[in-house]
């Protein structure tokens, strides 16, 4: 396996010296027609889906290099029986510090097929393997610049020959080979793009396409060379209302719901996104090879300023005159905490601002060969050789300075809360001398994933009325993926309220603040401005940290000298603590994620038609026989709190454990494709079929983490000392090395009716059996502390837990209304529909109707499984992750003469992210279960809100009209109707609002050049 790519790179020498060796100018027949016009392209999608042997929906490039969206992701959303995510939500815990589900992307991530996402959709490049060093299997669909494509396929339910790995999808990108022109081809375009929010227009992207063949005494040659630069420039503003706890001291007689904070946020999003792709091909008589090399390179940066809440919901105040909805929560009020404050500062509700840094470069490279023998009539042989390598290099950087203010005022009325401050509260929160330096925070990762495959395939022809030939093969992979992050402490204080105070354990005597002059500098005062685009009250302007700081991780250790400084000075009073600052650590094996997979793949299938029928049918029939022999190596990990120790602290030792654990495992996998032709425009088809999805990378780590989450507060005064509120003894199975591939069983019915050019409607159903769905389960990881006392830490991990059914309908309707008079004669419509169902069962279920007392095994699993709210009640009936119920796209269309334009919809139904995600999760809810012995105690409930991507809809424009016979103008607008996405959490009182996201409009104007 080692030497394929060296193989295949050498074929391809030998292949270019081939070609450049007496080249002759000669054009030849084409093997296929390269269309032109959007109306042409929906045409030839309709003909790939109506020739096709299996179920499957595709989008055509209009002409080289224009497909009509600006990422495939949005391309994908298009398509019948597909949707995408809105948030940055990245799969692997390593490539991100966790919060990624409360950032908004802005193009889209996250592609599910008919309600299945994550691990259970494989992607493609020309029919190969294709996939990110993302912790998965599959790429990352944002990443690939879709100038390079010529087109996209959705296999709904493949066939035997096909490789195995996706039970909701194949998702095949497709890119051009030089004998798929007459003759030379050569494209141009550029394009600048600009953010209504952002008011930054992008430098121009350009892209360019030069492609020809010619005839040669050594056979037909091909070469094609396309290249790509396309730049982004966006802005997301967010609000963020925080989990409603309930209080039965608020209002005499009646228990109320309030959120004890809200924040807000700014962040700006710039991405350079740069394609390769090179193809040489060459036919000699019954000979014929190529060899491709496809790079995609995606470099993304944001940067941040945001204000947070943070106070104590069991000691929150409200002003009279506060107002309730019917279920009692918070809709009017002002927010205030006498009982919370820090050495030095005023009584208040606590707050941070943040700068923060994040960016992330991904690399995708694939170089193939290909080569095909007619040995005779009957008989083709195949090869093919693949060598796929990732990379991705990701940072997220955040320094924090907080405070205390007096009050807060919220009205939650409406889709657009408003969050206000007084007079007073906004001078308090302009004076930099109200802040202290409070927190950074390091992230840093690393990814490397690569894979080698072999695959040798026979086809033999039949001379018979119902056998057409039968086709098989072996496929062989040798694939390893390789994860570097940061671990222990990525969040580091500077000066945080449990630290500072008189006791000995203390490190610190005051606070790092800003009305000192020692650390008075590397802020500035940030307005909000254009929030929400003029549509929401600007919020107060905060003091922040300059955003220069969360460029630079030496910049963030020079902040640590206020610590070591004030550390020092509490040190020369007697005490004896630690005044250095440790960096997260990174690059050592423990910070380690190492995965390796070796696998092997027959199948057989034969396909068939008879003809004679009075209805004539015709389809395939296979079985792909899978091997399998994953393996894995991590750590055990506990870091425990710096010493000394707070009082009631335990003294458990640090842990750090090297495993390495190897299984193998085979899957038979059937499949039936069947086709009735009822007429030339009517047919039918039936797919059965087994299919198998194997666990992502991240899910396979061998990689624990355990540790403790401490509650203090200090109460009002001077000289009070913090007091201790909890400790939560947590912790995360990053993976399971004994996870078992999910398992489906699929059945897909169509009807197609295709009744002129560009013009159809099809109707199908499906149906799909899953089994072993990988879910998140809690167990108990016991470790001593130096005395011999055992703490049980929970620890929550991937197993194969839950089984599921997931059924549904698929529509669609296309043409153009040729029969119009005049300019309306160019008018057309394409429009689809999806709805899916669904139900769970799981293989140990867990029933309750409380997830408290917190921290039991029960309590923590079913909090997992079905959701929890602030008081402790269990929500229950927890549908699967990222399945909308209902989804659909409209398109108005016009082709007429030199003007094309669309004008698409999509949308989709509110759908399930999470049931515990940061931001809706958390240990500070009031515990309301009668039988609990912390029954109305403040931390004392571990929630877990199910977290819901509400119902959105997107309308975009574009349009193109033809200069000349070669050049086109074209420009696009999206989200024309300013739409904002929201987020919402499941309660008790109601889905409530949890964030909303406006990037409003983008605009793109764009020049191409062909001939």
């Amino acid at each position: 396996m080692k030497t394929i790519r060296k193989t295949a790179i050498a074929i391809g020498v030998a292949q270019l010296a081939l070609m450049t060796s007496g080249v002759v100018l000669a054009q030849t027949e084409a093997t296929q027609v390269v269309v032109h016009g959007q109306r042409a392209a929906l045409e030839s999608a309709q003909n790939i889906k109506k020739n096709s042997d299996e179920i499957v929906d595709s989008v055509v490039a209009d002409d080289i290099g224009k497909l009509p969206d600006k990422s495939v992701t949005e391309v994908l959303q298009r398509i019948v029986g597909v949707s995408i995510d809105r948030t940055l939500n990245r799969v692997d815990p390593q490539q991100g510090v966790g919060d990624s589900i409360n950032h908004y992307a802005a193009e889209g991530t996250g592609v599910s097929i008919r309600g299945l996402g994550a691990g259970q959709v494989r992607s493609e490049f020309n029919g190969r393997d294709a996939f990110s060093a993302n912790g998965g299997r599959a790429l990352s669909f944002e990443d690939v610049p879709p100038e390079l494509l010529a087109g996209v396929d959705v296999y709904k339910n493949p066939s035997a020959e096909q490789i195995e790995g996706g039970i909701a999808g194949l998702v095949n990108l497709r890119t051009a080979l030089p004998f798929d022109a007459k003759g030379r081809k050569v494209a141009f375009s550029t394009e600048v793009s600009r953010s209504s929010l952002r008011q930054k227009t992008t430098p121009p992207s350009v892209s360019g396409l030069f492609s020809d063949r010619w005839d040669t005494r050594f056979g037909q040659v091909g070469v094609l060379i396309d290249l790509s630069r396309s730049k982004g420039a966006n802005q997301s503003d967010s609000l963020s209302i925080a989990p409603y706890i309930s209080r039965d001291d608020l209002v005499p007689g009646k228990r109320v719901w309030v959120t004890p904070s809200a924040s807000w946020g700014q962040n700006t999003f710039d991405r350079t996104r740069d394609g390769l792709y090179g193809a040489l091909q060459w036919k000699k008589g019954d000979f014929s090879s190529y060899v491709t090399f496809l790079r995609s390179r995606y470099k993304q940066h944001s940067d941040e300023n945001s204000y947070f809440g943070g106070t104590n919901p069991a000691t929150l105040q409200l002003d009279p005159g506060a107002t309730f909805d019917d279920h009692g929560a918070l809709l009017t009020g002002t927010l205030r905490d006498p009982t919370n404050s820090g050495p030095g500062f005023g009584t208040g509700l606590g707050f941070g601002t943040d700068a923060r840094a994040s960016g992330r470069t991904s690399d995708t490279r694939d170089v193939s060969w290909s080569g095909s023998w007619r040995a005779s009539d009957a008989w083709t042989v195949k090869a093919d050789l693949q060598h796929v390598q990732a990379t991705t290099d990701g940072y997220d950087n955040t320094v924090g300075l907080g405070g205390w203010v007096p009050g807060q005022t919220v009205d939650l009325r409406g889709g657009q809360p408003s969050i206000t401050f007084d007079q007073s509260s906004q001078a308090y929160l302009a004076d930099p001398s109200h802040y202290y330096w409070g927190f950074t925070q390091v992230h840093h990762d690393v990814a490397k994933a690569q894979m080698n495959t072999a695959r040798l395939d026979a086809k033999y022809t039949f001379d018979g009325p119902i056998f057409n030939d039968l086709s098989f093969g072996v496929r062989v992979t040798d694939r390893s993926a390789v994860t570097q992050s940061t671990h222990d402490s990525e969040w580091t204080q500077i000066s945080q309220g449990w630290a500072v105070g008189t006791q000995s354990w203390q490190p610190l005597a005051q606070f790092a603040g800003l009305g000192d002059p020692r650390f008075a500098r590397d802020f500035n005062l940030h307005q909000f401005n254009n929030f929400f685009g003029g549509g929401m009250a600007a919020p107060a302007p905060v003091i922040v940290p300059d955003r220069a700081l969360t460029d630079s991780v030496d910049a963030i250790t020079k902040l640590h000298e206020f610590y070591t400084l004030l550390c020092n000075e509490a040190n020369a009073t007697g005490r004896n603590n630690d005044c250095s600052y440790k960096p997260p650590k990174f690059g050592d094996a423990q910070g380690l994620n190492d995965q390796h997979e070796r696998s092997q793949a027959a199948y057989a299938q034969l396909r068939f038609a008879y003809d004679k029928l009075a209805y004539p049918i015709d389809g395939n029939v296979g079985v792909r026989v899978v091997r399998t022999n994953p393996k894995s190596i991590g750590y055990t990990l506990f870091t425990p709190p710096n010493k000394p120790l707070q009082p009631g602290v335990p003294d458990i030792p640090a842990q750090s454990q090297k495993q390495t654990f190897e299984s193998t495992y085979t899957r038979v996998l059937p499949s039936l494709n069947l086709r009735l032709k009822a007429s030339d425009e009517l047919q039918f088809r039936l797919g059965l079929s087994k299919g198998m999805a194997r666990p992502d990378f991240y899910l396979l780590q061998a990689y624990t983490t355990l540790g403790m989450d401490i509650k203090t507060h200090t109460p009002p005064g001077d000289n009070q000392q913090p007091v201790l509120d909890s400790i939560s003894y947590n912790g995360q199975l990053r993976g399971n090395t004994s996870l078992r591939p999910v398992m489906s069983t699929n059945l897909d019915l169509t009807a197609e009716y295709y009744f002129g050019r560009a013009s159809s409607a099809t109707l199908g159903v499906f149906n799909k059996k899953l089994k072993d769905i990988i879910i998140n389960q809690t167990t108990v990881y016991p470790l001593n502390d130096v005395t011999g006392k055992t703490y049980d830490f929970m620890v929550t991990g991937p197993v194969n837990g839950m089984d599921a059914r997931v059924s549904g309908i698929e529509a669609s309707f296309q043409t153009y209304f040729d029969k119009l008079p005049g300019l309306l004669s160019g008018l057309g419509v394409s429009s689809n529909f999806t709805y899916i169902d669904s139900s769970t069962s799981y293989h140990d279920p867990i029933n309750g109707t409380w997830c408290t007392p917190k921290d039991t095994l029960t309590a923590n699993t079913i909090r997992n499984l079905q959701g929890c709210d602030t008081d402790g009640k269990v929500f229950g009936n927890m549908p699967l992750t990222g399945l909308s119920r209902t989804s659909y796209n409209v398109a108005l269309l016009y082709e007429k003469d030199a003007l094309s334009m669309r004008l698409a919809y999509s949308w989709r139904d509110k759908y399930l992210q999470s049931t515990n995600a940061y931001g809706t999760a958390g240990g500070e809810g009031i515990d309301r279960n009668p039988d609990s012995p912390n029954f109305g105690q403040a931390y004392s409930v571990n929630y877990g809100l199910p977290t819901w991507g509400g119902a959105y809809g997107q309308l975009d424009f574009g349009f193109q009209y033809k200069l000349t016979e070669n050049l086109r103008l074209g420009g696009q607008v999206g989200n024309l109707t300013n739409q904002i996405y929201k987020q919402y959490m499941q309660q008790q009182v109601g889905m409530k609002l949890h964030n909303a996201f406006y990037t409003g409009r983008t605009f793109n104007a764009q020049l191409n050049y062909s001939f």
